[in-house]
């Protein structure tokens, strides 16, 4: 039976003290010491994992002050602090066991813009997507470029110097920091930015400065004085980070001094930046991108020189492992036309050019490279199979995005050892890049792994994944191995380790790239910001005479953790193990499916990687606990009297499963996490395995049986709707249900009836007998529709428009009779249930496919039920019946008939979630269906309305669920006529006629409309 999870990692009792003295302080922002906000912050898109204290959300720059400042008194000494942003390091740059200082939740915002001198000025928190977002109107954009521009935030990109794409023409974040405001380990602000040698002139002869002046005269000298061996030292890559810039803080000139260069790739360890004004780039007016495919990985790195020398923006690469990955994921389908086979050959390396610039210059350079790929092709010297060009820039953006899924993707392979980062970033001359990956190649190969390539080869840059299992100590050992030869191979070719993600835990590795003399000034430099050691110890240096690093290549990994959890549980639970951490789902754009739950808290708890990692601590726990979670999940739940007093005694007994249980409930179950997310992490999968087992040990809610009733429920409701829905509509009667159960109203039975409306109509004449007396040529005409509970029994006009439809077509419908589908009882983890109502409807089903008939549904979830949760709980047992959804039906049947020759309508699709990211072709299949019978079909990209079954239904979700309706979809729909919107989805057109004011058609309603006016 569950136990009661007492046990969790408490704070020390120093942090338990300054947490009270910080609430007391006058600080603003938000202090969250709840273990699971702990746990959520304690990996990132790393193999590590630390615990951190607490965590902070500072509201501006002000809390920050008052947060070093407490800590710098002496009681305070063992304090310390790591800033953090969009937790997208892939080598622990943020990870800390003290306090985390998240500036992604309120620190956040554009503050100012001037497009005639070119710059902006934001906070740390803004992410770098949103703020391309926000210059785009005035024609401008930043230029560095990197993969997790979704969700990475410029306060870390400024912190691990980041780049990307394209580096070569835009430069790092660095080249275009113009000023950066700081606040130091003491409290104090530190304003930075171009100092000439006369302003340094009155530093020194300043007799009482601030700490603030000391370090912008002391940094200079110290950096002037070792100008000869920064020089001598430092290699030309455009790689080359350093952690602290010592060389590029001075000018080629020596006559202009900026301290910002030292902060930017600092990684947090000298000081928390909290504002910068960075310079921004006018938008290109032309972008042509050439997809060049080659025979091998090494025929494109070949030619990658020859590309560079063509004056390309950017040029990517990616072998065939990343290819065949991407082949395998939702995103191949918007890209597949852009990179098209080549007959008879086999694509083993991609390469991506993009030229961008005035029209004309671009044109020219795209035909003079092209013109040369036809002759290399018709030698073949060279290994180029073919070459593809797009000058759209819905295209380009596409392809990047496969690119940019890329790190995510190679966590999707299969088997026990997984792709991971940990040398994934090298940077060496580009034109040394061939040699020195066939012989990284080999170095690996010697190891027996598999791993995938891709990276920016204008820029020497490799991105390279070793696959190991981390919960296997030998592969733990071996990590430490490749990682110290790879350190070295680097070195070898006038390179380095870390050529673009940053040190993090790697800075063991920094004495032998500086030298003992530059390395001591690193250490100088550490030593004169932040000489308590207070800000991100551990990392790139210590100050001088403190000691070693304490974080390595070696600190504590993730994988030490889940090895702690049987490999059969493990097994079990493959979502919960699989998340890699790369945060896809921290996506902050309202236009994109990715997780709901996340965008309208801002909580990382509430996200498919925050509720990963507290699944994976709780079976951890469990195992602690010596309990077999396999025989947990199929044990029967204590007596109603034990969990009466379980569920009472919950506010005073700390049971770390209500954690869990928190983070799941805000869980929409809308599944854009089991196709959206890289490596397809499907949270409402293991929140129903969760469920099932919690409610072993507590009670349920009331409105969970409510819920999982319905199906059963409604048939007999429905044979007295008007009674059923006087008792249910009234006042007295929708506070009780608000009060008792939590639901803010209960829906209306559709009067008449979909029985009713189909009195006497020989569709509603099911006979299995029968039909399998119709000839096997005429079978084709008949179409089966299949039920689902809520539109036959609260919109029964959508399945009677179907029918009618059918019949306009030329089609024979029949209505299957009701059988309940079973998400609804999925969704609360009622599994044993939904296992045998899974298995009873596919029995029916089953018989009813044998008549080689199609059967069609109208609503998207449930058909999509029909085939995920079926299939996964059912297994071989599901069987071959397959339910189309009414767009995948429809559109072989217009397929078949004359194309309609004249536009008559206009109509705009809004699509369910789990339909557009599981089926994420299905807004173009309904253009074709409706151009063809006479009509035009837009589509809107949006995120989730916030309805999402029953959980906009919930009073605790209302506000939640009104302000996701308001993200996105509110202005969509104010922007267009009410009777031109078309929904697919019951619970998306119930949202809209709660907040929109009216209930919007089925696209089914439409067509039905289009052909009567024929």
């Amino acid at each position: 039976m569950l136990p009661k999870l007492s046990h969790q990692q408490t704070l020390e009792p120093v942090y338990f003290d300054f947490l009270d003295a910080l609430a007391e302080s006058g600080f603003t922002g938000d202090i969250d010491k709840r273990y699971s906000a702990r746990l959520a912050q304690a990996t990132d898109n790393s193999v590590y994992q630390f615990l951190p204290q607490a965590v902070l959300y500072p509201r501006n720059q002000t809390d920050i002050r008052i947060a070093l400042k407490l800590a710098a008194s002496a009681e305070f000494e063992k304090v310390v602090f790591s800033a953090r942003g969009g937790g997208t390091g892939t080598n622990g740059q943020s990870l800390t066991h003290g306090l985390i200082l998240d500036l992604s939740r309120y620190m956040n915002r554009v503050l100012e813009m001037n497009a005639d001198e070119g710059w902006v000025r934001v906070e740390a928190g803004v992410i770098k997507d949103a703020l391309n977002d926000a210059l785009r109107p005035h024609g401008f954009f930043f230029s560095p470029d990197l993969s997790t521009s979704n969700r990475a935030t410029l306060g870390g990109m400024i912190n691990t110097d980041a780049s990307g794409a394209g580096s070569l023409v835009y430069g790092k974040t660095s080249d275009h920091v113009l000023a950066l405001s700081s606040v130091l380990y003491d409290g104090s602000v530190l304003e930075t930015g171009p100092l000439n040698n006369e302003a340094l002139q009155l530093l020194e002869q300043n007799a009482s400065p601030s700490l603030g002046q000391r370090l912008q005269r002391d940094i200079a000298n110290l950096t002037l004085q070792h100008r000869d061996e920064v020089a001598a030292r430092f290699p030309k890559l455009n790689r080359f980070l350093t952690g602290y810039d010592l060389k590029n803080v001075w000018n080629e000139s020596y006559d202009e001094f900026n301290l910002s260069r030292i902060l930017t790739g600092s990684e947090g360890t000298l000081a928390v930046i909290t504002e910068a004004r960075l310079d921004i780039t006018p938008l290109p007016t032309t972008r042509m991108m050439v997809n060049i495919k080659y025979d091998s990985f090494q025929s494109a790195l070949r030619h990658a020189p020859d590309l560079v020398k063509a004056k390309a923006t950017v040029v990517e690469t990616v072998d065939s492992k990343v290819l065949n990955l991407a082949k395998q994921d939702i995103i191949w389908h918007s890209v597949s036309s852009l990179i098209e086979e080549v007959p008879g050959k086999s694509i083993d390396g991609l390469n991506m050019v993009e030229f961008a610039g005035e029209t004309q210059e671009v044109e020219d350079k795209v035909k003079r490279l092209c013109e040369r790929f036809d002759t290399q092709i018709e030698a073949q010297t060279t290994g180029l199979l073919g070459y593809q060009i797009t000058a759209d820039k819905g295209s380009i953006n596409t392809i990047y995005a496969m690119r940019k899924k890329a790190v995510g993707l190679l966590g999707a392979t299969k088997g026990s050892r997984k792709p991971i980062a940990f040398a994934e970033d090298t940077a060496v001359p580009p034109e040394k890049l061939a040699d020195f990956i066939m012989e990284f190649r080999a170095l690996l190969d010697s190891h027996n792994l598999q791993y995938g390539m891709f990276g920016h080869v204008d820029a020497g840059v490799l991105h390279v994944r070793p696959a190991l299992d981390m919960c296997d100590p030998a592969d733990e050992r071996l990590l430490k191995t490749v990682s110290d030869q790879v350190a070295a191979l680097t070195l070898k070719y006038g390179g380095l380790m870390w050529g673009e993600h940053g040190k993090g835990v790697r800075g063991e590795y920094g004495p032998a790239v500086f030298g003992d003399t530059l390395f001591g000034v690193l250490e100088e430099v550490k030593g004169l910001f932040d000489p308590l050691n207070k800000l991100n110890p551990g990392k790139l240096v210590a100050p001088k005479e403190s000691g070693a690093l304490y974080y390595n290549v070696d600190s504590a990994k993730r994988g030490a953790f889940d090895r702690q959890i049987p490999v059969n549980t493990r097994e079990a639970f493959p979502d919960v193990m699989n998340c890699n951490g790369n945060g896809l789902c921290f996506n902050y754009s309202v236009y994109s499916p990715m997780c709901p739950s996340f965008k309208v808290t801002g909580d990382r708890v509430q996200s498919p990687k925050g509720r990963a990692g507290l699944m994976r601590e709780w079976l951890r726990l469990l195992e602690s606990e010596g309990v077999d979670v396999e025989a947990l999940a199929k044990a029967k739940p204590l007596g109603w009297l034990q969990r009466t007093q379980n569920t009472l005694k919950m506010d005073r007994e700390y049971d770390y499963s209500h954690e869990v249980m928190e983070s799941l409930k805000g869980c929409l179950a809308c599944k854009a996490c089991s196709s959206q997310c890289p490596v397809k992490v499907d949270v409402p999968k293991f929140r129903a395995q969760f469920f099932n087992i919690y409610y072993q040990r507590y009670l349920r809610p009331a409105k969970d049986y409510l819920v999982a009733g319905i199906e059963d429920s409604l048939p007999l409701m429905a044979m007295m709707p008007k009674i059923t829905n006087a008792v249910s509509q009234n006042p007295l009667s929708q506070w009780v249900i608000k009060k008792s159960l939590g639901y803010v109203d209960a829906p209306a039975l559709s009067v008449p009836t979909l029985k009713q409306k189909l009195e006497n109509h020989s569709c509603r004449g099911y006979d299995l007998a029968a039909l399998n007396q119709i000839p096997s040529g005429e079978r084709d005409k008949y179409v089966l529709v299949v039920q689902d509970p809520f539109n036959s029994f609260y919109e029964a006009e959508t399945v009677y428009h179907f029918i009618k439809l059918i019949e306009k077509l030329g089609y024979n419908p029949v209505l299957l009779p009701f059988k309940p589908n079973g998400k609804p009882i999925h969704i609360k983890g009622f599994l044993s249930k939904f296992a045998k109502t899974a298995q009873s409807s596919a029995d029916f089903l089953n018989q009813v496919f044998s008549l080689g008939m199609p059967m069609v549904g109208v609503d998207p979830a449930m058909v999509l039920c029909y085939r995920d949760e079926y299939q996964e709980v059912l297994g071989d047992h599901r069987g071959e019946f397959n339910v189309l959804l009414a767009n995948e039906w429809l559109l072989k049947v217009v397929n078949e008939r004359p194309k309609s020759k004249e536009i008559t309508r206009n109509f705009t699709w809004f699509s369910h979630c789990t339909e557009s990211t599981t089926k994420p072709n299905t807004g173009n299949e309904w253009k074709v269906i409706f151009e063809n019978l006479g009509a035009t079909l837009s589509t809107v990209n949006l995120g989730c309305c916030g309805m999402a079954g029953t959980y906009g239904h919930e009073s605790d979700n209302q506000t939640r669920s009104k302000a996701l309706f308001d993200m996105s979809w509110d202005s969509a729909i104010k922007q267009l006529p009410r009777e031109q919107i078309l929904v697919s989805g019951y619970s998306c057109r119930s949202q809209v006629k709660r907040f929109g004011g009216f209930k919007p058609q089925h696209p089914v309603q439409a067509l039905l409309a289009l052909l009567n006016d024929e």
